[in-house]
């Protein structure tokens, strides 16, 4: 094991997945090579089927590549997931609607045997850093659909994982509440210091939350190229960033390689 790939977040090397379907087989991806380090926040961006989200599901153990290799922090997916080393979040908040808010923040650490008050002490914590702490007690269907993405960000959080995989957790939210949500993540990924693979379709929201955004082409699904978006963490992520000129040359940047197919020097040496 190379001491590139126990120090990063993610590598994938010539990943392929094929699915073997009833009308025959259908191949995914094709020749995936992406690091992603410790820290980093990077967006998987690419036309519907394109593979984005298989490879997140590549990365989380819930399925096998057909080819090539993957480790998460240095360790083969299954055993990143027995140590919990990553947590998920998805387009739904799955929330358990008869468990109260706290109750669905704290379900992993009761699954996994922590003591009562110890529980009581990580959801507070979580309930806080997402801004939750005076709706710890209610349920799910009072509270608002941005307020549950809230909720599975903190329970995704529960067991301080190094890695967040999400996919596309704020697809199903209004415009003005998702530009609310990726500030909002972007100080909750920044305060926890996890890495985060995050699949979307929104250029935007790739160019505001990321540090590199990976555009993937259609099926199969590989890497055409690779935008840095070169905008400090120091920098706050919030409305006043979607204004700077910086912002919008990195939004034309991503949507020209997405549309015109270019190859970029970062897809080719495979970062």
């Amino acid at each position: 094991m190379s001491q590139e790939s126990s120090a990063a977040a993610v590598v994938a090397q010539g990943i392929g997945k094929t699915f073997d379907t009833k009308a025959g087989d259908v191949q995914a991806l094709t020749g995936v090579d992406l690091a992603v380090t410790a820290g980093e926040f990077v967006s998987l961006i690419g036309p519907s089927g394109c593979g984005k989200s298989t490879l997140m599901r590549l990365i989380a153990d819930l399925d096998s590549p057909t080819k090539g290799t993957l480790e998460v922090f240095g360790k083969p997916p299954a055993q990143a997931r027995r140590d919990q080393d990553y947590g998920i979040a998805f387009q739904q908040a799955g929330l358990l609607p008869w468990r109260t808010v706290g109750a669905n923040i704290g379900v992993a650490l009761e699954l996994h045997g922590m003591a009562k008050a110890a529980r009581r002490e990580r959801v507070a914590e979580l309930a806080e850093l997402v801004g939750l702490t005076d709706f710890v007690d209610s349920y799910p269907d009072q509270l608002s659909g941005g307020m549950q993405q809230r909720v599975a960000i903190a329970r995704s959080l529960a067991e301080q994982p190094r890695l967040l995989l999400m996919d596309e957790p704020f697809g199903a939210l209004d415009e003005m509440t998702r530009e609310r949500m990726q500030a909002e993540l972007s100080r909750i990924v920044g305060e926890s210091g996890a890495a985060v693979v995050f699949v979307t379709h929104s250029i935007p929201e790739a160019v505001f939350l990321s540090d590199r955004v990976v555009v993937m082409s259609p099926r199969p699904g590989r890497i055409t190229d690779v935008v840095s978006i070169g905008i400090e963490r120091e920098v706050p992520r919030d409305e006043a960033l979607r204004e700077r000129s910086e912002f919008f040359a990195k939004v034309t940047e991503v949507r020209e390689a997405l549309h015109g197919g270019k190859v970029g020097s970062g897809a080719r040496e495979g970062r």
